[in-house]
């Protein structure tokens, strides 16, 4: 019996009890005990495609999971509709997304009013702008993503991508969460699919010049992006040409186009290498050109302009990245020629190539900008923000002859701005404000950027938002949110939903932590392999940092972080349950050992240069047994814990939050209570819908109201 403290459902609950069936295997003389192990589903791969395949018996556990975190937090019923409530009435629900240009038409997605997903249209490009709300005379609505997935649990349009001609769109989508992408082929004149139907893709689809055929990447049985194939339209899969294959099940292959138009881009990469071919769009059937084989710890990313290839690389010892040129016919390292030179500490994110300029994105200390450069004079010059803690993304469009790019721009209290921006001029033009329905006044807000000291010394940036009324006085709950991993950065953005929480009082603040790149490549590298433990180390710190500050106190603050970031909250939980009141991980990578174990997972192979091969080194299976939050529960007492998955996610499989979860309520002493919740209808993302997704905010959200209220 477990005990639902105040706050919770009132009466005494029966948790669910996983079944011990104690696995028992040894690695390096080692022998591991995995007392859970039978919640991984042998047929898992079927489970992907089918989530009626899940084995009876781990379905009806997860069946009473589910069950028991309901009623865990049935006292919060009407608090989670009031939080939907409001988080639906900040969002314009018919808004529509600035037209980018290409040739005769523009292009853009929107959604209805009261519609769940996108819808992917067009306009003349020479018409006036998108109305701000009403029916659009000029519009032609090319994918209605409220009809494709009407009746169905999950679905999501990953890419649609029209033909150069305009008269065809490869569209893709995903039914069951699994991330197992259908492209299909609409031909724009009639608004009516083609028999074309390529099954199994990663999503992605570039045309041919011609419009007679598009390349796309196939999955193997594992589900790693291992294929470039080549669709004729009217023929049949079965009859795809092979393009490209990539041997080494530690890389993922991805296409793109490059701006220019001119080139297929096939990438082959893991966490710490890359390797870039081009194939010339107007000649499909010809062969790829490799531009550099690969080379341990060389990364490099190409653009195109003339004869010459423009590349971001961290080639000889630039960490944080520099930009070099290369000629077209001979692209190899041996000719590459420095253009912007590594400057320590200003990492270089993104190159965006135009035909008259380059524009680069660029972090320092966790402040990003954006630096245009002359082509014809090579003068530089830096669109710059005033704010103390923002967020920064270049919007890379579909022309290439053009002196105007597209850059987005929010802070924590200021909603999202999309502006075009002049490169010859410098002049800035607005096209879209987020509007807030309900209402928002940024001066009621303050976002302020801080620093943490690590055990090391390290200076940790944090980001936060609160009230401007707020009395800084120790007492305020604190929701703090951190990743830390694969050189991610988090954006200190707005998010409508997180000024629920911060209009209760909440402080939200984030943990820029090791493993991320907020201050250059070193960032990352200090957080990885070896060196991973600094991640859980660093949130750490920031939590006492607040506290110190005055900002919240010990079991005042709720932990947050998803993926490898649940990772994070895994590991903080054993390091120091102490100081939070309840930590929430979604689709938490949890059982870190097990699955770089396992070779036949869809991403342990590319992982391994993340975290470390623990079955071919000794030093990396002790480095993940020592901080695996799974293998490190310990008899202590835990803060309330909220742990999310989904049945047919692919990259954190959902029995890694389950056996997480059965470990913890059978080890530990006190604490808790420890609530899981699997979406047995969607991945790693959840639940697809816009509004779908606002009900998975409310119930993390409710709980992280409802454990400091308790504390």
């Amino acid at each position: 019996m477990t005990e639902i403290g105040r706050g919770f459902h009132a009466h005494r609950t029966e948790a669910p009890v996983a079944e011990i069936r104690p696995r028992r295997f040894s690695v390096h003389g080692r022998e591991i005990v995995d007392d859970y192990a039978w919640l991984k589903a042998e047929n898992w791969q079927a489970v992907l495609k089918d989530p009626a395949a899940l084995p009876e018996d781990i379905a009806a556990y997860l069946k009473a999971e589910n069950a028991y975190a309901e009623a865990a937090l049935d006292g919060a019923a009407d608090l989670r509709k009031t939080l939907v409530s409001e988080m639906r009435g900040r969002i314009q629900e018919d808004e529509s997304g600035v037209p980018d240009p290409d040739g005769p038409y523009a292009y853009y997605t929107r959604h209805r009013e009261g519609g769940q997903h996108p819808l992917v249209c067009r306009r003349p490009a020479s018409s006036p702008n998108v109305p701000e709300s009403g029916p659009d005379p000029d519009e032609t609505i090319l994918i209605d993503g409220d009809r494709e997935g009407e009746g169905l649990p999950f679905f999501e349009i990953a890419a649609a991508v029209h033909s150069d001609d305009h008269g065809l769109l490869a569209w893709s989508a995903d039914t069951k969460g699994s991330e197992l992408y259908t492209i299909k082929v609409r031909d724009l004149a009639t608004g009516l699919d083609r028999d074309d139907r390529v099954e199994a893709t990663s999503g992605e689809a570039v045309w041919a010049a011609d419009g007679h055929s598009f390349w796309y990447v196939a999955l193997d049985a594992n589900h790693r992006p291992a294929k470039v194939m080549r669709h004729r339209l009217g023929t049949a899969q079965s009859s795809d040409e092979t393009v490209y294959t990539e041997p080494d099940a530690g890389y993922f292959v991805h296409i793109g186009r490059t701006q220019s138009g001119a080139f297929l881009d096939v990438t082959a990469s893991d966490h710490e290498t890359s390797e870039v071919r081009l194939l010339d769009r107007h000649a499909p059937s010809g062969s790829l050109r490799l531009v550099q084989p690969r080379e341990p710890l060389l990364i490099y990313d190409v653009e195109h302009r003339g004869d010459r290839l423009y590349i971001r690389t961290n080639a000889d010892g630039a960490e944080d990245f520099k930009i070099v040129t290369a000629p077209l016919d001979d692209p190899g390292r041996a000719n590459w020629t420095d253009l912007v030179p590594h400057r320590p500490g200003v990492m270089i994110r993104h190159l965006h190539l135009l035909a008259g300029h380059l524009i680069r994105l660029e972090v320092e200390n966790a402040r990003p900008r954006i630096i245009v450069r002359d082509l014809a004079d090579e003068s530089e010059h830096t669109v710059a923000f005033a704010e103390e803690a923002y967020a920064l993304g270049l919007r890379g469009g579909h022309e290439f002859d053009t002196a105007t790019i597209r850059f987005v721009y929010s802070s924590m209290t200021t909603p999202s701005e999309t502006w075009d921006y002049a490169c010859d001029s410098r002049d800035r033009t607005l096209r879209k404000r987020q509007t807030i329905p309900s209402g928002h006044d940024p001066a009621a807000y303050v976002t302020r950027r801080l620093f943490a000291t690590a055990p090391d010394g390290a200076q940790v940036p944090i980001s936060l938002l609160h009230r401007r009324d707020l009395a800084l006085d120790g007492s305020a709950p604190l929701l703090l949110y951190g990743y830390g991993s694969y050189g991610t950065l988090m954006p200190a953005g707005f998010r409508t939903n997180l000024l629920s929480l911060v209009d209760r009082g909440f402080v939200y603040a984030i943990a820029h932590v090791r493993g991320g790149t907020e201050k250059g490549w070193r960032w990352y590298l200090d957080g990885k392999r070896e060196k991973k433990p600094n991640t859980f180390t660093d949130f750490i710190a920031c939590g006492r940092a607040l506290i110190a500050a005055g900002y919240t106190a010990e079991k005042r603050i709720v932990a947050h972080g998803g993926s490898a970031g649940g990772m994070l909250m895994g590991a903080v939980a054993n390091l120091a349950p102490e100081l939070f009141a309840g930590i929430v991980a979604d689709v938490p990578f949890v059982d870190v050992l097990n699955t770089m174990l396992d070779a036949e997972l869809p991403l342990t192979p590319p992982e391994w240069p993340e975290w470390g091969n623990p079955a071919e080194s000794v030093a990396a299976f002790e480095t993940i047994l020592s901080y695996s939050p799974y293998d490190n529960v310990a008899a202590k007492a835990y803060p309330a814990i909220l742990a999310l998955g989904g049945l047919t996610d692919p990259r954190v499989t959902y029995w890694e939050p389950a056996k997480w979860v059965a470990r913890l309520r059978a080890t530990m002493t006190g604490g808790g209570p420890i609530l899981l919740r699997i979406n047995m209808e969607a991945g790693h993302g959840g639940a697809a819908g816009r509004f779908d997704r606002l009900e998975e905010v409310a119930l993390i959200y409710a709980f992280a109201l409802m454990v400091v209220e308790r504390a």
